[in-house]
This record gives structure tokens, C-alpha cells and sequence, in this order.
């Protein structure tokens, strides 16, 4: 079992920055695929960033720039980076590990942009 939460959220203007944490109860080195979804109202859960065990990483085009995914593995955390904040990036966002084959989630955390 592995216990992701995520930490961060809250409110920005547009053009702000946000870092999101995701702190894991597990040994990250054993987590392959760690990474950040989000759901807006209305719409479905959509991947915005992952990475490996290995560090590569992936991003969805609309945050492709813009935002960061980085892991400490000393600290067991995924951290995303948020910059150039729109307010189409408002949304509740989850963190994801891939731990033996199961997929895991946090309880999520607020995202909200506007001015």
C-alpha cells in the first residue's frame, strides 16, 4: 500500500507560479512511475506530467514550457513546477505513483487561477 499527499494548491493570478509537492509512503526508488493529473469541472481526469524511476519525462502539450516535474529521492517527494499560470490550468490536481503495477492517488489538491 502507498500513501501519496499532495501539498501547495491555493490560489494565483495568471502569469504566477505554484510548486505542487507529493510526498509518498513509500521508497520513491521503488515507485517506476511517479506523476501529476488534473480534472477540471466538467471535464475528464487528464495527464499533465510524469516521470521515471530513471527521470525520464513525459508532459501533455498544453504545459509543455511551462511546468516541471523533478523528484528528490531523498526526501521521497515529486514536486511540479508550475510558471505562466493560465486560468485554463484551474483544476483539481492528483498525484500518481505506479507502485508493482497498481496505480495509487492522492486526495488531490485546488488549483485556481484567476485574477
Amino acid at each position: 500500500q502507498v500513501q501519496l499527499v499532495e501539498s501547495g494548491g491555493g490560489l494565483v493570478q495568471p502569469g504566477g507560479s505554484l510548486r505542487l509537492s507529493c510526498a509518498t509512503s513509500q521508497s520513491i526508488f521503488d515507485i517506476y512511475l511517479m506523476g501529476w493529473y488534473r480534472q477540471a469541472p466538467g471535464k475528464q481526469r487528464e495527464l499533465v506530467a510524469v516521470i521515471t524511476s530513471g527521470g525520464s519525462t513525459n508532459y501533455s502539450d498544453s504545459v509543455k514550457g511551462r511546468f516541471t516535474i523533478s523528484r528528490d529521492n531523498a526526501k521521497n517527494t515529486v514536486y511540479l513546477q508550475m510558471n505562466s499560470l493560465k486560468p485554463e490550468d484551474t483544476a483539481v490536481y492528483y498525484c500518481y505513483g505506479d507502485y508493482l503495477g497498481r496505480d495509487y492517488w492522492g486526495q488531490g489538491t485546488q488549483v485556481t487561477v484567476s485574477s
